[in-house]
């Protein structure tokens, strides 16, 4: 087994005349400076202060249903996604909005595919066939399907702006000949255990979006990677912890940061990176998970006292959407249309929700508070920014 190289890859010149990126296997050779150790010690600390916390929350699960939308929107985002978070719960609780089915769909796909994978390593290991069967679910009835869901790329990509070529393109992944031998050792990387998980989860990353073995959806799936890896090696009870807010409030790092490992072998320099945001977005989903429940205890409170159990009911579907309308409602309840409006009047009442649609027909219902919370930018200092 060859020992471990700081070195990054190698360059191989192509038929074309260009020049593509190979990495060299994992894992690289790793200096464990102070500030490294801290940044590890520090998202250690934060993550298991999550996952401590996480599995005492009274709703976890009905919790994670938001937190994992927030994710699909924020990963949709950073390639370009316009989609909000509020559009996205509002369709899915059965509200006509104004955003393309074809952009919604983007970021639905992105629910479906990790919601997808959390049921499917009950059966199956992180592996490639997995990552296949993610990129189907992702990429399925986008833009015409012409990147070949669930199948690895067999031509060659490149990253660049518009109108870029192989010539002058900012990353060129390793050839199809190569793809292949390259994600085989990646994916015995999977299952090593020889590196804190964290930093393996970093390393797993960068080395994904180096190989880039999709024609596109990459990065979205190299994110998705991510949280499996962290819900396999039960990391977290739940995966209450989505790091493309960190990646979308500081996209800028992010792209530089994978960059400077294939450019100059900054191992250190990116994982401490990665260790950062899992710190922060630790500390952010606790923050949004507990306020929310905060809420959820006093409505619960308010309407305890209501003769019938609908009003109570209607609160715990606020746990996993905001939005709601009577006619979805009350399906989902299996409970008359007009008892279902009395108890959403009720609500409205006590200023748990809103009426944010004035249509004659299924009038749309939000609690905006909870909405207010998930919504809130990542906060991000400004030396994460730069």
């Amino acid at each position: 087994m060859a020992k471990p190289s700081k070195m990054p890859g190698r360059k191989v010149r192509c038929s074309g005349g260009y020049w593509a990126f190979v990495p060299n296997p994992l894992p690289p050779k790793l200096e464990w400076t102070p500030g490294l150790v801290h940044a590890l010690s520090e998202a250690d600390r934060l993550i298991g202060r999550l996952a401590g916390e996480g599995g005492r929350l009274p709703n976890p699960h009905l919790l994670m249903r938001p937190f994992v939308r927030r994710e699909a929107v924020l990963s949709s985002r950073i390639e370009g996604a316009q989609a909000t978070l509020g559009e996205l719960l509002a369709a899915e609780a059965g509200a006509a909005v104004e955003r393309s089915p074809q952009e919604l769909r983007e970021v639905g796909n992105y629910v479906v595919a990790l919601e997808y994978g959390i049921q499917r390593l009950k059966s199956l290991p992180l592996s490639l066939r997995l990552v296949r069967e993610l990129h189907e679910k992702l990429m399925r009835g986008v833009q015409g399907n012409h990147a070949t869901p669930g199948e690895f790329r067999r031509f060659q990509n490149w990253i660049g702006l518009p109108g870029s070529t192989f010539a002058n393109a900012t990353y060129v992944p390793p050839p199809p000949a190569e793809m292949m031998t390259c994600l085989g050792k990646w994916e015995k990387f999977l299952h090593e255990s020889t590196l804190p998980p964290l930093a393996q989860a970093a390393l797993i990353h960068y080395q994904f979006e180096a190989i880039h073995p999709f024609l596109d959806g990459n990065g979205r799936v190299g994110r998705l990677v991510i949280m499996l890896f962290l819900a396999e090696r039960s990391i977290l009870p739940t995966p209450l912890l989505y790091l493309s807010a960190f990646f979308e409030a500081t996209r800028r790092n992010y792209y530089e940061r994978l960059l400077g490992v294939s450019e100059r072998g900054e191992w250190r320099e990116w994982i401490q990176y990665f260790l950062n945001g899992v710190a922060r977005q630790s500390e952010d989903a606790l923050s949004r998970a507990e306020r929310i429940n905060m809420l959820l205890s006093d409505w619960r409170a308010e309407v305890a006292g209501v003769s019938s159990r609908v009003p109570v009911l209607l609160v715990e579907m606020l746990a996993s959407n905001p939005f709601l309308t009577v006619k979805r409602a009350a399906q989902n309840l299996n409970v008359a249309f007009t008892t279902v409006q009395r108890a959403v009047e009720k609500l409205e009442k006590l200023s748990i929700v809103t009426e944010v649609s004035k249509a004659k027909r299924d009038r749309v219902y939000c609690a905006k508070a909870i909405l207010d919370i998930l919504e809130e930018p990542a906060k991000i200092s400004p030396s994460e920014k730069k």
